[in-house]
């Protein structure tokens, strides 16, 4: 692929070919749809699992049933994007990106057709296969095709493009708001599967990295070391201890996010609701509100995840990879913790903006660090291993939220008298998930413990042999 001689005060983006510009926009865009997707069966999840389970079925263990669905979906991401990213480096980023996007696509349309609570969680599952291969693929392919000058600010600003796919599914959402909340859920996930027709693109147009095209050859003749190999990942000490440590890095941000971050509007949908209650609004106003403010959350978490993420790449690129993500995780564990300890009504809407900024300003960092630890032949492989492996702890998330949520629940509603009503015993039980989520954001200060067992990256041209 063509390069541009440069000097190194001009923009990043002078530095761009035709070819480059494209490779960005196929990129970007497969991540998008991927977290349009993903965002789409958060909104949907909970109707979707009320629509689909029996009836009379208690609230508790609807939302545990929740978990577990978002769990599923989780770790069928870790397991895709273990396979999917060894298959990138052996087989080609743009082959294997097509088949991770048409994955997800045809699952999420097929989720729609879903008969009971099984066959829901089955599709989710699939889907989090082909979503769990985007991240790694996308990466890699921009990494090694891009200019060095150019490559860490495109990849910040592949990973900030994610929250336009966030907010669409925001706005997809309040656009339904005012239907059957029973019947919506399948509309979200039809609108998910669109993103099909972008892989025509992909396998037609886009071309290999020509630095994954020479690692093919060297590993065929001089160097004789495989391709996409979990064996050379961490057979090899030069690559195991960043694939170890980056891997925990990824855990500790990942988990903060699907575990907690994500499951804000469990809070928001119960606050909004009783503040519309109390204008006395009829129950088709009051589930119409809380479905439109669910969603305007998410637009507004994913407004400041967008600007986070920009930052996190800006501030990286001047003070270095690690000291940026040491004070991210920290803002992220201090903001998490006053999210859900404050937030109550409508008019805190800006607490949600606050804490996308922090949460999802680390995932530019993942976007930008990762494929810096590793040699073209394991470029794909390493970022896939390190954030997609630790989405199997990331599974249990959900759970653990639900199971704490259930149990401090339980205690708090039993120590009400006798005489409570319904209203108080909910009140109780929305303060007892505030607390569960208060205790899981502690998971942010794993990734401090890490940082100073990784390299500084910064200034320095990706490793290669």
């Amino acid at each position: 692929m063509s390069s541009t001689a440069v000097s190194p005060a001009q923009p990043w983006y002078r530095t761009l070919t035709r070819e480059h510009w494209f490779v960005f926009s196929i990129a970007s865009l497969a991540w998008l749809f991927d977290c349009l997707d993903q965002q789409l069966f958060i909104l949907a999840r909970d109707n979707a699992i009320k629509a689909l389970s029996a009836p009379g079925t208690e609230p508790l263990v609807l939302k545990q049933l929740s978990g577990w669905a978002q769990s599923v979906f989780v770790a069928g991401w870790a397991l895709g994007g273990l396979i999917f990213g060894s298959v990138g480096d052996r087989i080609g980023r743009a082959r294997t990106l097509a088949i991770t996007v048409l994955i997800y696509s045809l699952c999420t349309g097929l989720s729609a057709f879903s008969r009971d609570v099984t066959e829901f969680m089955l599709f989710r599952a699939l889907t989090g296969l082909g979503v769990g291969g985007v991240f790694g693929l996308a990466v890699a392919l921009v990494a090694d095709s891009l200019p060095d000058l150019a490559r860490p600010k495109a990849l910040g600003l592949l990973q900030a493009l994610s929250a336009v796919g966030n907010v669409t599914a925001g706005l997809c959402a309040m656009a339904l708001s005012e239907m059957d909340p029973m019947n919506s859920w399948k509309y979200l996930f039809w609108i998910g599967a669109a993103p099909a027709f972008l892989c025509i693109f992909i396998m037609f147009r886009l071309k290999e990295p020509a630095k994954w095209i020479a690692a093919r050859v060297a590993s065929r003749t001089s160097t004789g070391k495989p391709m996409g190999s979990y064996g050379s990942l961490f057979g090899e000490a030069r690559w195991r201890g960043p694939a170890i440590f980056g891997m925990i890095l990824c855990i500790s941000g990942v988990v903060g996010l699907w575990g907690v971050g994500f499951f804000s509007g469990a809070l928001v949908g119960p606050a909004i609701e009783k503040a519309l209650r109390a204008q006395n609004l009829s129950p088709e106003k009051v589930t119409a509100g809380k479905q439109w403010w669910t969603a305007a959350n998410l637009i507004v978490q994913n407004i400041g995840a967008f600007f986070g993420m920009l930052a996190f790449t800006r501030l990286a690129q001047v003070y270095g990879r690690k000291l940026t993500f040491f004070f991210g995780y920290l803002a992220a564990f201090a903001v998490t913790i006053f999210f859900y300890k404050n937030f109550q009504t409508k008019a805190d809407i800006w607490m949600t903006g606050l804490m996308g900024f922090c949460q999802l300003g680390i995932f530019a960092g993942f976007a930008i660090y990762l494929p810096e630890l590793f040699p073209t032949r394991l470029r794909s492989t390493g970022v896939s291993f390190c954030y997609n492996v630790g989405r199997f702890i990331a599974a249990t998330g959900p759970i653990t939220l639900g199971s704490l949520q259930k149990s401090l629940g339980e205690t708090a509603v039993a120590a009400l008298p006798a005489a409570a009503n319904a209203a108080a015993k909910a009140e109780a039980q929305l303060n007892a998930f505030r607390d569960a989520a208060c205790w899981l954001a502690g998971i942010y200060l794993l990734g401090l413990l890490v940082l100073p067992f990784l390299p500084e990256t910064k200034g320095r041209p990706m490793p290669d042999e």
